[in-house]
């Protein structure tokens, strides 16, 4: 019984330097492509072919929804963001006619009224039914498979026409970047003001 014991011992440990069968799916994982900003994660493949795309997506939201559907969001977000920041430093040195000015930002709404705040929400909906023709749910925003995500035709001055496939997606990228930085600025800025209570500058 006893040399039962210390055989049962060492074959089990012989096992553990035994090379095992590798796991199903092993060699795909080592030889996935790698994400160029976060190294250590995996390439998103919903990203490719998108402008912008440096391969961050660490929530994989490009697995679960529309990509059309985010970048549409994203492009949104960031125009509004870039007009917000302007809108938040001139606010400081330009008041509008018959309304009060306040060096607090974040106290605007409060100045201005629920009537003018209603104005935007309801103008901005308007707006944001009519440039989808009444499509704003994800399933159905983009029916129409040659609709470009954040392209709205809005091009008064014929800039777009002027332009090649590589100038565009050059313009496309900076106007993605200004706003991705403009949607981190102005965040700061509201947060800036409301925590401290002074103007910014």
């Amino acid at each position: 019984m006893k040399s039962f014991a210390i055989l049962a011992a060492v074959c089990s440990s012989a096992a553990a330097f035994a090379p095992q069968s590798a796991p199903a799916g092993a060699s795909t994982q080592l030889n996935a492509e790698m994400s160029e900003s976060v190294p250590f994660l995996t390439y998103p493949k919903g990203l490719k072919g998108y402008v912008g795309d440096v391969g961050l997506d660490p929530l994989n939201f490009s697995e679960y929804f529309d990509m059309k559907w985010l970048r549409e969001s994203e492009l949104k977000h960031s125009r509004a963001a870039m007009l917000a920041t302007v809108g938040f430093v001139v606010q400081e040195f330009i008041t509008i006619p018959g309304y009060i000015h306040v060096d607090d930002s974040n106290l605007g709404p409060t100045s201005v009224g629920v009537s003018a705040m209603l104005q935007i929400v309801f103008g901005m909906g308007f707006l944001e039914w009519k440039t989808n023709n009444g499509n704003i749910t994800m399933e159905n925003m983009f029916e129409d498979p040659e609709r470009v995500p954040g392209n709205l035709g809005f091009d008064p001055l014929g800039y777009g026409k002027k332009m090649s496939a590589e100038e565009m997606e050059v313009m496309q990228l900076k106007e993605l970047n200004n706003g991705r930085l403009a949607m981190l600025a102005i965040g700061g800025m509201i947060h800036h003001n409301w925590v401290t209570g002074d103007p910014l500058f």
